[in-house]
């Protein structure tokens, strides 16, 4: 199964996870999962909203990259950086600077309208792809906070054991295809976008009026 972009794989992955109810809303892991996010969105006539993540390789840090990430209008950071900030003014400097451009990011995106509120509800969290399981798993991590009913992992195409690891950190995971050998997402699509922040801000307006 080779999907042609991302929204040709949205299409087919909305038929799979189907209908959530009313409170439910699509939750798309930016950048690689917005179109896939926004077709979900449109077929079920549930609202968008924006998951944003940074990688941050640490000065003087770990060679493992840490997360910090942005959704529902709150930031959040992996847990094994906080008790190092405090002791640390670079590394909290450093760190500070990379949660301000993913708000600021987040507020361009959405053009200024309030985030969605999670608390309660059914996420749909959905990825054009899940290789490692990281990108994902670090998604959930700042998820839950925000205090959904529950969530809904969702992507095209995945790696099987990426797809197990994950499988245990969400209530369902909805994926339509577990090549083996998996390779790279990019493989299993004709055009892999990765869209620009203005078109993300387009396909949110389009997802909004949901």
């Amino acid at each position: 199964m080779r999907f042609k972009d991302g929204r040709d794989a949205g299409r087919a992955l909305a038929e799979r996870v189907g209908p959530r109810g009313g409170d439910a809303l699509v939750v798309a892991v930016a950048r690689g999962g917005v179109a896939a996010a926004l077709e979900v969105s449109k077929h079920l006539a549930l609202p968008l909203d924006l998951l944003l993540l940074r990688r941050l390789l640490l000065p003087r840090g770990p060679l493992e990259p840490v997360c910090a990430a942005n959704v529902a209008g709150a930031s959040f950071l992996d847990a094994e950086l906080a008790p190092r900030l405090e002791a640390e003014p670079v590394l909290a400097s450093f760190v500070a600077e990379a949660v301000a451009e993913l708000e600021s990011r987040a507020h361009y995106c959405r053009r200024g309208r309030p985030p969605a509120e999670l608390s309660g509800r059914t996420v749909v969290l959905v990825d054009n792809g899940v290789r490692t399981g990281s990108t994902m798993l670090a998604a959930l991590r700042a998820l839950r906070p925000r205090r959904p009913a529950r969530v809904v992992a969702a992507a095209p195409v995945a790696d099987a054991d990426a797809l197990r690891e994950v499988s245990n950190a969400v209530e369902e995971f909805v994926c339509l295809h577990t090549p083996l050998p998996f390779g790279h997402v990019g493989l299993w699509y004709s055009n892999l976008e990765r869209p620009s922040d203005d078109e993300i801000r387009d396909m949110l307006d389009e997802g909004s009026r949901q």
